[in-house]
């Protein structure tokens, strides 16, 4: 996802500099943006003069301090709230001070990661689908004390992306995963008790219901971690076990069969 939101902003004209703990998570990245970008020109929808001047906007590095005079942070590290109020609290010092604060999450509290900093009214929920530089919506998430005015940039700045910004309130999961996560772990329900094959639940999903790809194969690109993350947050959040995660769900992500990034999800890749 983080190389995917870099991309999208390089390409809108944007200088970006992307920031990963170590240099081979960045070298995999700028090669994601550079295949992704080469596709664009296959199929004639990019230049390949803006496919150069897209890669010189986009620098990386593997120090935070390397933030400190941006004009807008976008987050999308692993989705542990631990993990990102502590990178928000690092972030905070850092950056300066009218500085807004986006978070990636598809499901934890705004409200959450603004109490981990000093700017709460700058900070806010910028949710993009996967894959970003195709999937046009965001999400925009307003925490309790998110300012009126930070909810306006970040939305002008979706536009600027060519995106469509659609605001959500901060209740776990927000608007897309509130809905998606409980249709994904109902097919894996289904799975569970031989109510029919993947391929069978993902064909009646893509022939009866119009989706353009069946919610088990849709669970293996996101990846089952992170649908299971989710999963516990939504049943946290509202304490209804019509959330809590199928336990084949939980099975396949203890095995290590993550989907896509892993090899071996509900498909084999």
């Amino acid at each position: 996802m983080g190389s995917g939101i870099a991309q999208a902003f390089a390409q809108a004209g944007f200088s970006v500099r992307l920031v990963d703990v170590a240099e081979p998570l960045l070298d995999r990245a700028r090669r994601g943006v550079e295949k992704s970008l080469d596709l664009f020109v296959g199929k004639n929808k990019l230049s390949g003069a803006d496919r150069d001047a897209t890669l010189g906007r986009l620098t990386t590095a593997t120090a935070l301090d390397a933030l400190a005079e941006t004009d807008y942070v976008v987050e999308a590290i692993v989705e542990d709230v631990d993990a990102k109020r502590a990178l928000f609290t690092s972030l905070d010092a850092i950056v300066r001070p009218e500085i807004i604060l986006a978070s990636n999450t598809s499901s934890i509290s705004i409200t959450l990661l603004g109490a981990a900093t000093k700017r709460p009214d700058r900070v806010l929920g910028m949710h993009f689908m996967n894959p970003v530089p195709l999937m046009t919506l965001v999400e925009m998430i307003r925490g309790q004390l998110t300012s009126d005015e930070s909810m306006r940039t970040g939305s002008a700045l979706c536009r600027r992306l060519g995106k469509t910004p659609v605001e959500a309130a901060d209740f776990p999961g927000f608007i897309a995963n509130r809905i998606l996560m409980p249709m994904i772990n109902e097919a894996i329900y289904a799975v569970m008790e031989g109510v029919g094959t993947p391929e069978a639940i993902d064909t009646v999903m893509k022939l009866g219901m119009n989706h353009p790809m069946g919610p088990l194969t849709l669970a293996d690109f996101i990846g089952l971690d992170v649908c299971l993350a989710i999963l516990e947050v939504l049943h946290e959040g509202f304490g209804d076990p019509k959330y809590r995660a199928c336990p084949l769900l939980r099975r396949m992500v203890a095995a290590g069969r993550l989907g896509r990034k892993s090899g071996q999800g509900f498909y084999p890749y």
